[in-house]
């Protein structure tokens, strides 16, 4: 694994944010399990070289790409885009390319992922928000065998 240069360390109120986010997860999951809502988001698969880029939420053990949730209006790769800005403060200049879309049952909810893919000649220096998301690495492909990934990162990974 390769660390990712970015920009600041963890203030206070990130570390408060941080443990909300780690006790508001299971209760969000409890919720959707009963609710039944499905759910529509987007996940950005990010290349440098050979390597690929996963990131860790600060309520999560595994890893994942950068995404989220598809807001209403929004069409995913808007959506794509927003969270690329908001989680690791990325502004890609290279086009996002439409990778697919998986279904599934995942954190207790039916969801429909699209995943795009992103290209770049080298590693950015990442703005990691540092509430949601605290790490970054990029993993070369014998790594990404090892690493514990969330569903839909095995999904993409499998179809690839």
């Amino acid at each position: 694994m390769r660390q990712i240069v970015t920009s600041r360390s963890a203030t206070r109120l990130d570390l408060i944010c941080q443990a909300i986010y780690r006790l508001g997860f299971p209760l969000a999951r409890l919720w959707w399990r009963v609710s039944g809502n499905p759910h529509a988001g987007v996940l950005v698969a990010i290349y440098v070289g050979p390597a690929l880029l996963l990131v860790r939420s600060s309520y999560r053990s595994a890893w994942s790409f950068p995404g989220g949730g598809i807001q209403r209006g929004e069409t995913p790769e808007a959506a794509a885009r927003r969270e690329l800005a908001e989680e690791i403060g990325l502004i890609p200049e290279a086009p996002l390319l439409p990778a697919g879309e998986a279904c599934g049952v995942w954190d207790g909810r039916p969801d429909r992922v699209s995943f795009f893919e992103l290209r770049l000649r080298s590693a950015p220096i990442l703005h990691l928000d540092q509430r949601e998301i605290v790490a970054a690495r990029l993993f070369l492909p014998d790594e990404l065998r090892e690493a514990a990934v969330t569903g839909p990162v095995y999904t993409y990974l499998r179809g690839c």
